[in-house]
C-alpha cells in the first residue's frame, strides 16, 4: 500500500501473512530493507487478506480510521529512516534507538536491542560479549540505567569495582561495549554531545597490558616433531601447526574451510571476524604448503569441493552451533598444546600463540609489514603494527641482554 525508497533502504507496508494471529487475522507491518535484510515494525493493527486488498480505496469509517494508523506508522519510520540516511549513520540498530524500540530512557534497552541485532546478523560472538556486558553493567547498577546516568564519574566508579575481580584488558572490553551503545545513541540523537562521557578530559578506557606470546621457529619446531604416541596428540598438534602455517588462521575459519577454498595452490578465504564489520571485504590468501596439504590427507574429509576440509561441520548447523564446536574445538587443541608445551618445556601455547608466532617469524625474517598484513586479514597497517608491538617489546628486551654478556 506505501512504499518510500533511499539510498537503498526501502520502507513498505505489508500485510505479514506468515503466520495468522488467534482471531485467524494477519498482523500489518513497516518492512524496512536494507543490504537484502528486512526488520518489521508492528502497527497494532491485523486483517484479512481481502480487507487489506481493499483498504487502499474503501470508504468505510472504520478501514479509513485504521488506513490513518497504518500511514502515521509509517510516516514515523521512513521520517526516521531519512534522517538517518541523509546523515549517513543508517543501521537498523540507530533505527530503532530513534523510533524508540530499543530505549525508554535505559541503557539497558539498548544493549537489549543491540544484542537482539547481533543475534538476527548471527554475529554470535560479538552478541555474548554485549551480553556479558549487560550482566557485570545490571550487577554494578542494576535494571533502568538512564543514559544520563553514564558519567566519567559512574565510569571510574564502574571500572574500580570490576578491577576488584577482573584484569585491565576485560574491564577494557566492557566499557568500549557501553561506548559503542553511546555512540548509536549519540547518533540517533538520544545523548547529546554534551552528555557524552568519554573522550579526553572526560573518561579514557584504559588499555591492558598485551601478553601475547610467539615462538621462534626453533620451538615451533620442537612442537611440531613431538609426539607422545598418541592419536589424539598428534590430530590438534597438526591442527596448531595447520593454523600456524595457514597466515595463522583463526579456528572460526579453519572449520568452515571447504575444499573449493583451494585455489591454484592456495586457501583462499575471508575472515568470519570482519566479513561483516567493514565496507572492503579482503580476502586472506595462503599457499598451500606440503606440510599442510599432508595434515589435510591425514585428518581431513574426501576431496570433494563441497566437502569442509576438516570434519567438525556438516553444513546445517545454525550460526549458534558453529560457534559452539568452535569454542569447543578451540578448547580441546589447547588442553592439549598445554600438554605438548609441558613437555618440550614452552609455557602458554595456544592457538593464539600459533597465528602470533606466523606474524611474528615473518617480521623477525625482515618480511615486509604491509605483507603481513594482508596475510593475517588486517584491514589497515596501524591494526597490524600494534598486533606487533609487544612481540618487538621482546625482541628489545632479548637484544639489550646482548649488552652485558661480557663472557
Amino acid at each position: 500500500m506505501l512504499q518510500y525508497a533511499t539510498d537503498g533502504i526501502t520502507v513498505a507496508s505489508i500485510l505479514d501473512t506468515r503466520k495468522a494471529n488467534q482471531a485467524g487475522t494477519y498482523p500489518v507491518k513497516i518492512r524496512v530493507t536494507y543490504k537484502r535484510v528486512r526488520r518489521y515494525y508492528s502497527t497494532g493493527k491485523s486483517l484479512m487478506p481481502e480487507e487489506w486488498e481493499k483498504l487502499p480505496a474503501t470508504k468505510s469509517h472504520l478501514y479509513a480510521e485504521i488506513r490513518r494508523d497504518i500511514i502515521a506508522s509509517f510516516e514515523l519510520i521512513k521520517r526516521a529512516v531519512q534522517s538517518l540516511a541523509e546523515r549517513g549513520e543508517f543501521t537498523f540498530n540507530n533505527l530503532n534507538l530513534r523510533l524508540g524500540r530499543a530505549v525508554t530512557g535505559a541503557i539497558n534497552d539498548a544493549f537489549r536491542a543491540k544484542i537482539e541485532t547481533l543475534r538476527e546478523e548471527d554475529r554470535i560472538g560479538s552478541m555474548l560479549a554485549y551480553k556479558d556486558t549487560l550482566r557485570v553493567v545490571e550487577e554494578f547498577a542494576g535494571e533502568g540505567i538512564d543514559f544520563g546516568t553514564i558519567t566519567p564519574e559512574w565510569l571510574r566508579r564502574f571500572e574500580h569495582h570490576l578491577l576488584e575481580t577482573k584484569n585491565l584488558t576485560t574491564v577494557g572490553i566492557h566499557c568500549r561495549n557501553i561506548r559503542a551503545i553511546l555512540n548509536e545513541a549519540r547518533r540517533a540523537g538520544i545523548v547529546k554531545e554534551s552528555q557524552y562521557p568519554f573522550g579526553r578530559g572526560r573518561y579514557e578506557i584504559k588499555v591492558g597490558v598485551s601478553h601475547k606470546k610467539a615462538l621462534t621457529l626453533e620451538q615451533i619446531g620442537q612442537v611440531v616433531k613431538y609426539t607422545d604416541g598418541t592419536e589424539t596428540t598428534e590430530k590438534y598438534r597438526d591442527l596448531w601447526f595447520f593454523i600456524y602455517l595457514c597466515n595463522g588462521i583463526n579456528v572460526a575459519d579453519l572449520v568452515r574451510l571447504r575444499y573449493r577454498n583451494i585455489i591454484d595452490g592456495e586457501v583462499c578465504f575471508v575472515r568470519q571476524k570482519t566479513q561483516r564489520t567493514t565496507a572492503t571485504i579482503r580476502e586472506v590468501r595462503a599457499t598451500l604448503t606440503p606440510e599442510m596439504q599432508a595434515i589435510i590427507d591425514r585428518w581431513g574429509n574426501p576431496p570433494e569441493p563441497d566437502n569442509f576440509i576438516f570434519p567438525y561441520l556438516n553444513g546445517t548447523e545454525d550460526a549458534m552451533r558453529c560457534k559452539m564446536i568452535t569454542t569447543d574445538l578451540t578448547r580441546r587443541i589447547n588442553k592439549r598444546m598445554k600438554r605438548i608445551g609441558e613437555a618440550v618445556g614452552i609455557d602458554g601455547i595456544s592457538t593464539y600463540t600459533a597465528r602470533h608466532s606466523f606474524a611474528t617469524v615473518l617480521k623477525r625474517s625482515g618480511a615486509n609489514i604491509a605483507f603481513i598484513s594482508e596475510s593475517l586479514g588486517h584491514n589497515d597497517l596501524k591494526t597490524t603494527e600494534h598486533y606487533l608491538a609487544s612481540f618487538e617489546k621482546e625482541e628489545r628486551q632479548k637484544n639489550a641482554n646482548l649488552l652485558t654478556q661480557f663472557e
